[in-house]
């Protein structure tokens, strides 16, 4: 018997709730995906899945995009996961004898490249903590992640055993607990020094944590916390409301490669497994040297 492609889609959605145990948000976005694919296949007069051909699925992807420009990648993508689930449980269900959408590779997710603030700005953030206890903490946190490159998470699980300030140098953990050690400039150390003296004995005695960054009850900081000690600081210096703790990691990464740091030492900084990720960062400056240029140059434009 033919597998009529309407009846499948049901079938195949109800698979999901009842044998899957889908959400309720993953079969909505599936019946809606799935829906377009029919009423495309249809417009194509195509009412079984035995019709479908490969090229077919490859048109609905490229109609996609073109009949909703604004449509991101990853939604596409989501679409043609869908037709892949669909015709694979008709394989499975022997309606047809192959998935035809096997093949069928989604589209590039655009090239999204880190933002990283200008040094002048980063000046700012660093310089709007304050002076009390709490800017203390902050100014150490800020400068702390600024001046190593850490991730957020990093500096939440950063232990007083873990810095060596007087080699101005901490130790991270990264991702897979893979351990790498970072050096920390002096105006790091001289934050560090500021709320590990003057502040983090108090917080300290009320858990014995041995956390370099505390809250006021002695615990370790969040990585919400986190967030929000660089999100104050940056409305205090009237930095974009998007400023978050990777903003000061981008920083950190695209400052020394303007300064002509070594990728390969830049890599090893920043923990990454492999340079490939670090290269981003370079297309970052090459944009920046490409502004410099055009504003710059009397002959640019």
């Amino acid at each position: 018997m033919a597998a009529g492609l309407s009846d499948t889609v049901t079938e195949y959605l109800d698979h999901l709730a009842a044998e899957r145990g889908s959400s309720q948000h993953t079969l909505a976005a599936y019946r809606s995906d799935l829906s377009k694919y029919v009423i495309f296949c249809e417009s194509r007069e195509i009412s079984e899945l035995g019709q479908i051909r490969q090229a077919d699925i490859s048109d609905f992807v490229i109609d996609l995009r073109s009949s909703d420009a604004q449509l991101a990648a990853s939604s596409v993508a989501r679409s043609l996961a869908a037709i892949r689930g669909l015709h694979g449980f008709a394989v499975a269900e022997r309606y047809v004898g192959h998935n035809v959408a096997s093949e069928v590779r989604p589209p590039a997710s655009p090239l999204r490249l880190p933002h990283a603030l200008p040094v002048s700005d980063i000046t700012r953030l660093l310089n709007a903590a304050g002076t009390d206890d709490t800017g203390l903490r902050a100014t150490a946190v800020l400068e702390f992640m600024y001046g190593s490159g850490c991730r957020v998470s990093e500096a939440v699980g950063c232990d007083l055993d873990d810095l060596d300030l007087t080699g101005h140098a901490a130790r991270l953990f990264g991702k897979g607990r893979k351990e790498r050690v970072v050096p920390l400039g002096s105006h790091a150390v001289a934050a560090l020094e500021a709320y590990l003296v003057r502040v983090r004995p108090a917080q300290a005695q009320k858990s014995g944590s041995p956390a370099v960054f505390l809250n006021n009850r002695g615990g370790r900081l969040t990585r919400q916390s986190m967030w929000n000690i660089i999100k104050q600081a940056a409305t205090k210096a009237d930095l974009p409301a998007d400023t978050h703790p990777h903003t000061l990691r981008h920083s950190f990464a695209t400052h020394l490669l303007e300064g002509g740091a070594d990728i390969r030492v830049v890599q090893e900084l920043l923990g990454h497994a492999s340079v490939t990720t670090t290269q981003i960062y370079t297309q970052v400056t090459i944009e920046h040297l490409r502004e410099v240029f055009l504003t710059t140059h009397p002959r640019a434009k």
